[in-house]
């Protein structure tokens, strides 16, 4: 885009952060959508390329080897090194991060219809003789019309391939259906991780390495945690590296072949394990495999170290870490959870306590009583000072509360000032519930919750939330013999 519009430089990382929006929607909208919307400009990229690449050459032939550009192009930048042992290295590991990709198919096996595995290997056959094409032919035409790259991310940068269309076929309409295609799929390839994440951080969840969350479905069917948290990391890393995806190319290297490296490894120690028909050949292929790739993986590091490769090192062992933190803790919460106990029958004779906290009397402190009294004979209303509301509320504690019940023929809930000096309100509520917790031992307390619903989303926002503090507070500071229940009043079936 910025190289068919220069002017749109300054905006890389606007134009980058709405790009992987739209996928993130798309992604979360479900697989046949995304494959629907991925599929006219793969197909548009692919023909305009050959077309651009058949006309190259028949150029070529025409001119006898030597095409005059149709636009013509910038100036070469400077030769910044000589060529060199430590040039070679860096081209390498810049060149062996273009060629993946491929991998997502063999990860992605049981997305394919049935037959997966035939489905499967046609695609990825596909695939690799259309980027042999590809390459092969663009490499070719940029030697040939003597295109030098130029330092992306500054005044005057043109990608390789606009620099090679406008050789061929100038800047007319073709150019820029050719550019639109090259950025719709260049933008979409990151459709690549969106496709894989989500199913790659489920089968971490399964084995209790990353939080369960990641291994639920979502409405649409997808993995909505996963395309959450890598669209957050995505956008995170675009911001980070100002939408210069050159500068990602170390953080991206060292990932995607190191990955290769382990699991062509794990391919070996399976072949050796099982011994089946032809294990050995298969072992030599998957060896061989390893070996490469981790070349490849000792390569990028050294020759992109400075440029962030050090932050791979860093960011693995700490994210391995972290796998096995989450693995202890769900580890240790199926230990301390698994019951072969049986259940204590409860004595009728022991009922628990009933606490509400109030502010004022209202419909909302009048149905939370009443249900409380429902489940409990002893009832204890609390009602933090000092507020413009307690001599008021004593007077209708005394008319609306004390005088049915004594009507009734039974015990009154009691209403209970606890003094605030510093205006707090949930502190000392908790403090409360905490002591008589302790001084009845052998009783629960069930701490009543009134709340106010809201007819209106937005109206959520108009009205504290003490009661949800109030029970979080609970949560963690509280113990097993304290239970909180909500009492909800509606105000949608009033109005």
């Amino acid at each position: 885009m910025v190289s068919a519009a220069p002017s749109l430089l300054p905006h890389t990382v606007s134009i980058c952060v709405g790009i992987l929006i739209v996928i993130t929607v798309l992604n979360l909208r479900g697989v046949r959508d995304a494959g629907l919307a991925f599929a006219v400009p793969t197909y548009l990229f692919v023909g305009t390329l050959l077309i651009t690449i058949v006309g190259g050459v028949l150029r070529v032939l025409l001119s006898g080897g030597h095409p005059t550009p149709v636009a013509p192009l910038p100036p070469p930048p400077p030769m910044a090194e000589a060529v060199s042992y430590w040039l070679l290295l860096k081209v390498f590991a810049s060149g062996c991060r273009a060629l993946t990709g491929v991998e997502a198919v063999s990860n992605g096996v049981k997305a394919f219809r049935e037959p997966a595995v035939k489905n499967a290997q046609r695609t990825l056959t596909v695939i690799i003789l259309v980027l042999a094409v590809l390459l092969a032919g663009i490499s070719y035409l940029v030697k040939v019309y003597g295109i030098a790259a130029t330092d992306p991310g500054r005044p005057g940068y043109q990608s390789l391939l606009s620099m090679l269309i406008a050789a061929v076929f100038g800047k007319g309409y073709f150019y820029y259906l050719t550019m639109g295609s090259i950025l719709f799929v260049l933008s979409l390839s990151a459709n690549t991780a969106f496709a894989d994440f989500p199913r790659l951080c489920r089968a971490i969840a399964q084995n209790n390495y990353l939080p369960h969350a990641f291994g639920y479905l979502g409405r649409r069917l997808v993995y909505t945690y996963g395309i959450a948290v890598l669209a957050v990391l995505c956008g995170g890393l675009l911001i980070l590296f100002g939408g210069v995806t050159d500068r990602l190319i170390p953080l991206y290297a060292v990932g995607a072949f190191l990955a290769f490296t382990l699991s062509q490894s794990g391919m070996v120690v399976h072949w050796r394990r099982n011994r089946g028909a032809h294990w050995l050949k298969s072992a030599l292929v998957n060896g061989l495999g390893a070996l490469v790739t981790g070349v490849t993986v000792v390569v990028v590091l050294v020759a992109k170290f400075v440029e962030g490769a050090w932050i791979t090192l860093l960011f693995i062992p700490l994210t391995i870490v972290f796998f096995i933190v989450v693995r202890r803790h769900y580890h240790s919460v199926k230990l301390l959870t698994t019951c072969k106990v049986p259940i204590h029958t409860p004595s009728l004779s022991q009922p628990p306590i009933a606490v509400i906290p109030i502010d004022r009397w209202s419909n909302i402190s009048r149905q939370g009583i009443e249900f409380a009294a429902r489940f409990s004979q002893e009832v204890i209303a609390l009602h933090v000072e000092p507020t413009e509301h307690s001599e008021l509320l004593q007077e209708d504690w005394e008319r609306y509360v004390e005088q049915p019940f004594r009507t009734a023929g039974r015990e009154a809930p009691k209403l209970l000032l606890l003094p605030s000096p510093y205006r707090f309100i949930i502190i000392p509520i908790i403090q409360f519930i905490l002591d008589l917790s302790k001084k009845h031992p052998d009783r629960g307390v069930i701490v009543v919750i009134p709340e106010l619903v809201e007819d209106k989303w937005y109206e959520y926002f108009l009205h504290n939330q003490c009661g949800r503090l109030l029970q979080w507070t609970l949560l963690v500071q509280g113990n097993e013999r304290i239970f909180t229940v909500s009492a909800p009043w509606y105000v949608g079936e009033r109005t």
